[in-house]
């Protein structure tokens, strides 16, 4: 008999009354309960209570009669007419992707109703039809207005202004999970989606016609971001992919053709990109006119992210690996692939290589050149721009060694020398790190954008991008100008020269971008080169891609605290363990970070392997956006920047650096804070100088050791000029680094 009274009070507690779904959420915030606290205390996910509060989902037996009960207990503490105290409460929830709108509540049969953290979707076979999304479980008859929570921003970045474009309305991607033999798609906001398909071409199919997911194009003539699917291993092995490549195919960078999956794509008349089925793959069909058919995956246990840039991610459970790229996406945008390939990619993106001409005599429009990009087609570099095994070079004797006066040679500074008897007295050697370096380089310069034109005998402008081939040798940093009849004396042996990556003085004639000749130009002394390759056609290509990699860091970085506002001892404070107030948004400040690097560093890609022998084209030679003049003259200005502010401290301070590595510079000061030897007028950095902030340009404290500690590696290691600043963070030198 008392099992029938437990089924009895079981059907009872399964139709418990519950208020509406955000009265829950009202109720639990009123009381300063977290999403997590009442999770553990139903013993369920934190994010199965969030779709409760959500309307995504219902609660059952057991759960639902004790969550009535706490609602109901909640309830007569907080009646609804009573007004709410913001103090004491506590809402702790993940926040929304910033920039992602919530959707309308469109097709609510599509809504996964028990969203969890670690949910993903399953695979389908490929003769099975497609299928709407099945509602699991009952839906509450009172839903909210949106299917995710709420977000920040009323319209994602780079979408048109006035709301979200109701194709995207699920977000740029999602990551594909499989529990309890179901797929998931977790969406951006905290979406979660069933998905019917058993196979990688049916995933692809759902993709494209009920996922709505992708992005809006970031510029007029562009096109729409493709939708990115995130596999996790559940979902790997659900759709019959290995969970990790083997030696071979990690080599190789894809299964073998002949994989099943690949046979099904076949059959299914889908086609691969030449890169194949590996960590980034790009799945399509050709194209129909302006109605493009591809769908991207990203696989992280085949080392689709980098944990250089990405951290730990591929490991997060699917929402927090949804919310961590669907911040990168929103305000950088949807990855294309490594962070060196996206940052091109935002390139392409920004400036479209064609656009729609004005309509001709029968009122028809045709492809164009798009002014102010790179064009369609690629450009040969000249030949002091070609990197070794490059085409150009074919005719040139085998292990021919180049001098300064056949290559250009812009790179970053890796330079230091001894401390003086003055420095050594000091007891704290401390680094600076110029923020975003290559973005700040980036801003406002004017880069070619068609092919080079050969000059003899050329007059410098600093206004024409190109190669100039000319001997700054000349230039005594002992003496330079500062301003317009302003000239200052330094300590030229202390100081690095502007024009070698090394630091060294150059001797006789040597190839340089504009930049750097237009520095020898600024410092006051008369330049006369021999040759150039210029470029007529230029522009400020890279303009809009800074702003948005520089919008995306100073955003991220505001989210964690770090404001573009601070005054100097103020940004310190902040900046001291900003990463551990969001471990995932400090994962997206590095990815920014490194889409900057890898972009600028991807404009001069080398060979890959896949059988090349040097004086035959690689596949990258292919791409109009293969500019290693772009590359240079980034770098070029990059370096000059650095020296110019270095020159300015040196001047006015008589301090200068003991080592400088790219964009990092060491002093010996007699305090262990950078706010002990940068100087200060009347409260505010000295112009020009090196000053304390997050925007990029300025400068950090990238760390602090004893002159004892760099004294003491470089005898050690018996290296008077080990570069300081490449450990001066942690301090910690090994002999893999020195070359022992």
């Amino acid at each position: 008999m008392s099992e029938l009274f437990d089924a009895v009070d079981a059907l009872v507690s399964s139709r418990s009354t519950l208020p509406p779904p955000a009265e829950r959420k009202r109720l639990r915030q009123a009381h300063g309960l977290t999403l997590d606290e009442v999770a553990a205390a139903l013993q369920v996910r934190r994010a199965t209570v969030s779709g409760w509060e959500a309307g995504k989902t219902e609660p059952r037996p057991p759960e639902r009669d004790a969550y009535a009960r706490m609602l109901k207990q909640l309830a007569q503490l907080y009646p609804a007419n009573a007004p709410v105290s913001s103090e004491g409460t506590a809402v702790s929830e993940t926040p929304a992707v910033p920039g992602v709108p919530a959707p309308s509540v469109a097709e609510p049969a599509k809504a996964r109703t028990e969203p969890t953290a670690d949910q993903i979707p399953e695979p389908v076979s490929e003769d099975t039809a497609l299928r709407p999304a099945a509602v699991l479980h009952p839906v509450a008859t009172t839903r909210p207005a949106s299917r995710r929570p709420p977000a920040r921003n009323a319209a994602p970045v780079g979408s048109p202004a006035g709301g979200v474009d109701a194709r995207f309305e699920n977000g740029p991607l999602a990551v594909v999970d499989v529990e309890d033999g179901q797929a998931l798609a977790y969406c951006v906001g905290g979406l979660v989606l069933d998905v019917p398909a058993k196979s990688i071409p049916a995933l692809v199919e759902w993709t494209l016609s009920e996922g709505r997911l992708g992005q809006p194009k970031l510029s007029g003539p562009g096109k729409d971001g493709d939708p990115l699917l995130v596999l996790t291993e559940a979902a790997l092995e659900h759709y019959g992919l290995p969970v990790t490549l083997t030696k071979e195919e990690r080599l190789a960078g894809r299964i073998p053709e002949g994989h099943k999956v690949i046979k099904q794509l076949t059959r299914a008349n889908w086609q691969l990109t030449k890169r194949g089925f590996g960590p980034w793959v790009r799945i399509y069909r050709p194209a129909q006119g302006s109605e493009r058919a591809c769908v991207q995956l990203c696989i992280p246990s085949w080392d689709a992210l980098d944990t250089r840039h990405w951290a730990n991610t591929g490991q997060l459970p699917p929402a927090d690996l949804a919310r961590l790229l669907g911040t990168y996406a929103a305000r950088v945008m949807t990855p294309r692939g490594s962070t060196a390939v996206t940052g091109l990619e935002l390139m392409t993106a920004l400036h479209p290589p064609t656009r729609a001409s004005e309509p001709d005599e029968t009122g028809k429009r045709h492809s164009e050149h798009n002014p102010g990009s790179l064009g369609k087609d690629p450009v040969d570099c000249a030949p002091c721009e070609a990197p070794d095994g490059h085409p150009l070079l074919a005719d040139l004797p085998r292990f021919h060694h180049r001098t300064p006066a056949e290559v250009l040679v812009e790179e970053a500074y890796d330079w230091a020398r001894p401390l003086t008897d003055a420095e050594c007295l000091r007891p704290h050697l401390v680094g600076i790190d110029v923020n975003m370096a290559f973005a700040a380089g980036a801003n406002g310069l004017t880069v070619g954008l068609g092919a080079p034109t050969h000059v003899k005998n050329p007059v410098f402008d600093v206004k024409l991008p190109g190669s100039w081939l000319v001997d700054l040798s000349h230039v005594d940093l002992s003496r330079v100008k500062m301003a317009k009849d302003k000239w200052a004396d330094l300590d030229g042996s202390l100081l690095p020269s502007p024009f070698t990556p090394k630091g060294e003085r150059p001797e006789g004639s040597a190839w340089y971008a504009t930049p750097t000749v237009a520095y020898a130009v600024e410092l006051g002394y008369d330049v006369t080169p021999v040759e150039a390759w210029v470029r007529y056609d230029n522009g400020r290509y890279l303009d809009g891609w800074y702003t948005r990699l520089r919008d995306a860091y100073l955003a991220t970085m505001a989210d964690l605290g770090v404001g573009a506002d601070l005054s100097s001892e103020e940004f310190l404070k902040a900046m001291d363990g900003y990463r551990q107030r969001d471990p995932g948004l400090a994962i997206v400040v590095s990815a920014v970070k490194a889409t900057v690097k890898g972009g600028i560093g991807k404009l001069r890609e080398r060979p890959r392997g896949e059988g090349w022998k040097p004086g035959q084209p690689w596949r990258a030679l292919a791409r109009p956006t293969w500019r290693p003049d772009i590359r240079a003259a980034v770098i070029s200005r990059t370096r000059i920047n650095m020296h110019r502010k270095i020159v300015k401290h040196a001047a006015f301070t008589g301090q200068y650096p003991v080592a400088v590595l790219s964009d990092c510079a060491v002093y010996a000061s007699d305090g262990p804070s950078p706010l002990d030897f940068l100087p200060y007028r009347d409260g505010k950095p000295l112009p020009g100088g090196f000053k304390l902030g997050v925007n990029p340009g300025l400068v950090k404290w990238e760390g602090t050791q004893s002159v004892l500690w760099g004294e003491g590696v470089r005898e050690q290691f018996n290296a008077p000029d080990l570069n300081l600043a490449r450990y001066i963070k942690d301090g910690t030198v090994t002999d893999q680094d020195t070359g022992e």
